[in-house]
This record gives C-alpha cells, sequence and structure tokens, in this order.
C-alpha cells in the first residue's frame, strides 16, 4: 500500500468511525506512530481533521462533516475571515456565502 492509498484508507476510516486513536490507526495499517501522525498532518491540509490530547485523547473529524464534502481547513478560513474585512456589498456578501458553506463550525 503506498502512502496515499494508506491516507485515503485512513480518511475513509476516520469519516466512518468519526474518531480514533492514533496508536490503533498505526496497528490497523501496520506503519509507527510516527508515520500516522506525518499522515495526519498531510491529511488535516484538505480534510477537517481534529487532534485531542491527552486521555480519551486522538484524531477525529470535526463535528458536523462528513466525507461528501470539502471543507476549508484553519488557515484557509482565518486567511478568508481577514479577507473579508476588507470588502463590502456584494463581494462581502458571496465571500460570506463561502464560508457559511464550506467553513466547518462556522
Amino acid at each position: 500500500m503506498t502512502a496515499s492509498e494508506r491516507r485515503e484508507a485512513i480518511i475513509e476510516a476516520l469519516y466512518y468511525r468519526r474518531k480514533d486513536t492514533m496508536s490503533n490507526l498505526a496497528e490497523e495499517f501496520g506503519v509507527s506512530l510516527r508515520t500516522i501522525n506525518y499522515d495526519i498532518q498531510t491529511l488535516s491540509l484538505s480534510h477537517p481533521i481534529e487532534t485531542i490530547q491527552g486521555n480519551g485523547g486522538g484524531v477525529k473529524i470535526i463535528d458536523g462533516c462528513y466525507s461528501n464534502r470539502k471543507y476549508l481547513n484553519q488557515k484557509q478560513q482565518e486567511l478568508l475571515e481577514r479577507l473579508s474585512t476588507t470588502l463590502s456589498g456584494e463581494d462581502l456578501t458571496t465571500m460570506n456565502s463561502i464560508l457559511k458553506n464550506f467553513a466547518p463550525g462556522r
């Protein structure tokens, strides 16, 4: 299994399960914890993934997000929110609709 295939399988598993531990994912996919951490970092650039530290922690798909829809990641959302302060009228309305439709939890 290539890294790309593994990441696709990881994201499918997370969308199905909604939450899992890094160690469980590492064991399931037969890779090290470091590799899973790298995979999650890579996946978080294009998927609404959140990591949780401590007891009961792990990695999860942000509530309300599903695989059949694309979402902005945190950096993309923050950039668009900053840019929206410079807009007005129809441009501002359009930007707000983009943020509403593609920013998780907004």
